[in-house]
């Protein structure tokens, strides 16, 4: 085109950001379990989806926190197994 310096008007976001929207969707849609629908998380604005996203790992670092203390909890209970019982 006679005039036109450039070869692209408007690119798009970048591929790497890309794969980040696409990403969050997934896990926001994953571990959201079902909560809400890829149209809902794509068209949702961007300070919703990331508020949405630092609540579930919020949840899921709790989740794995409550578990460990659980089994740490548990494993120090338990009797020995170095013990052995005389009959």
């Amino acid at each position: 085109m006679p005039g036109f310096q450039s070869g692209l008007i408007f690119s798009g976001f970048n591929s790497e950001y890309r794969l980040l929207i696409h990403e969050s969707i997934f896990d926001l849609i994953w571990y959201g379990e079902g909560r809400w629908s890829w149209d809902d998380l794509y068209t949702m604005p961007v300070f919703l989806r990331r508020y949405w996203l630092k609540r579930v790992n919020e949840k899921i670092t709790n989740d794995i926190d409550r578990a460990e203390t659980y089994a740490r909890k548990t494993k120090s209970n338990s009797p020995s197994n170095t013990t052995k019982r005389s009959r």
